[in-house]
């Protein structure tokens, strides 16, 4: 299984280490790095992930909650792939969002 990372999701991450390296620069990065290494675990449990409720029908996108974030991801069974399309806080609303990342 192969993970990507989107440059949206990336854009999430360097969003998530600069908001908290406003107080310490070592814990953003940390904190970043413990997010890599939650999604690395797809790799080996592509389907561990629940269903994203805002998807609706769609089974391929997924989520994998990390502390207070959603890291929300496409799974393609073939090729055996998944993409993190996006890194958001738990609270925010993406119902309310016209765009999902996922593309509908």
């Amino acid at each position: 299984m192969r993970i990507e990372w989107t440059e949206p999701a990336l854009e999430d991450l360097a969003a998530i280490r600069d908001y908290i390296g406003k107080d310490s620069r070592y814990y953003a990065r940390r904190y970043v790095s413990r997010i890599f290494e939650a999604a690395a675990k797809l790799k080996d449990f592509p389907a561990m992930g629940r269903h994203v409720p805002e998807a609706g029908a769609r089974t391929d996108v997924r989520e994998l909650i990390f502390e207070h974030y959603r890291i929300i991801y496409l799974y393609l069974v073939e090729p055996q792939r998944l993409q993190i399309l996006t890194v958001i806080h738990g609270s925010r609303d993406l119902q309310g969002q016209a765009q999902k990342s996922w593309g509908s």
